[in-house]
């Protein structure tokens, strides 16, 4: 049992209860595009704390966003690739968050004090993850390949690298996971996107426990082709293949005519109790020569047809006592992801 004594510093104005808190930080997350921190610091948010990110040499640095000698946001300040400084009083940091340089005082020794306070970091799928309370098998794994969630394909030979911009969800990250993995929804959510109204049962599929989370493969003649653009072959069986990574990522593999393959993955990163980044990361080996905005648009059309419905949900929870929603045959996604948090020891937050 965890008792408060035991549990870490919570960040200011924590909208999570502490115990579930502590749980979640020790699972890595994504909180920026590669792309996008470069030699300037920016500012990024996951479960409530307040992270800078900036490179240093062309390696990604992830600190708190709070200068050490009087509390102003890093990234209010400047890089240049090698370093960034305060705006406040031009202190300097560099690799692994070390305070290099206090302008005031150039010649005096700089004290341990002043250095950042890190996280690790880790740069795969074109994405910056980290973890604000890494357990001791994730400090050994440095590279994170135990921790960062598994994609498929990202790698493989014919496959394109997609990195859609990130989308912001007004709604807990656990409800907009399960809007994801949801297989019933698609004829009434998506009928502008690729869903059709009147192809909307779902057939007998199964979620199979694994050691990160399950996995479920799903059949069914609903087409993944955007509304408007090609017809797939009569009758053909469009396989979808779920796997979620707990707490809160899940990828897709969508199987295409002509042996097509599109996964992609949903992360979705708490940056509070009520607001998620979604990154989606996406790998393809069909139309890799066609313009991404094409897949930026139909990305975001439907991640937005979800969020709609998402931002919406009462309670803003994720209720993990089955009783306290009434479920049908198609929710088995539903229904073991849920099961999975509750092994991760969560509840507080969520039964609410």
């Amino acid at each position: 049992m965890t008792t408060a004594a035991s549990l870490p510093a919570l960040p200011r104005e924590c909208t999570f209860d502490p115990e579930d808190w502590a749980i979640l930080a020790q699972h890595w997350y994504p909180i920026a595009l590669s792309r996008e921190v470069g030699d300037r610091p920016v500012a990024v948010r996951l479960l409530d704390e307040t992270l800078v990110a900036y490179r240093v040499d062309g390696t990604a640095v992830v600190a708190h966003d709070i200068c050490p000698h009087r509390g102003v946001p890093l990234s209010l300040g400047a890089g240049d690739g090698r370093g960034i400084t305060c705006a406040y009083h031009g202190l300097r940091f560099g690799a692994g968050g070390r305070c290099t340089a206090v302008p005031a005082h150039p010649a005096s020794k700089i004290p341990a004090k002043l250095h950042l306070r890190t996280f690790p970091a880790v740069e795969r799928y074109g994405l910056v993850w980290t973890c604000l309370r890494p357990t001791p098998e994730a400090i050994a794994d440095p590279a994170g390949a135990a921790v960062v969630p598994r994609m498929e394909h990202w790698d493989d030979a014919g496959f394109q690298q997609i990195n859609c911009p990130p989308i912001d969800i007004g709604a807990f990250a656990g409800r907009q996971v399960e809007g994801f993995i949801d297989v019933a929804h698609f004829g009434f959510i998506h009928v502008d996107s690729f869903g059709d109204p009147d192809n909307t049962v779902v057939p007998d599929y199964t979620a199979v426990p694994n050691e990160h989370g399950f996995s479920a493969r799903y059949t069914c003649t609903v087409s993944n082709y955007p509304k408007g653009t090609k017809t797939p072959p009569e009758g053909f069986a469009w396989l979808r293949h779920f796997t979620v990574h707990l707490p809160f990522t899940a990828t897709l593999v969508v199987h295409f005519p002509e042996d097509g393959l599109l996964n992609i993955m949903n992360a979705a990163s708490p940056m509070s109790a009520r607001q998620t980044r979604m990154f989606c990361p996406i790998a393809r080996n069909f139309d890799t020569d066609r313009p991404v905005q094409d897949v930026y648009d139909f990305n975001q059309q439907v991640f937005e047809e979800d969020a709609a419905i998402v931002e919406v949900q009462k309670p803003e929870n994720l209720p993990l006592d089955p009783k306290l929603e009434v479920h049908i045959p198609a929710d088995r996604s539903s229904i073991a992801y849920r099961q999975g948090l509750r092994r991760l020891g969560l509840s507080h937050f969520f039964t609410a």
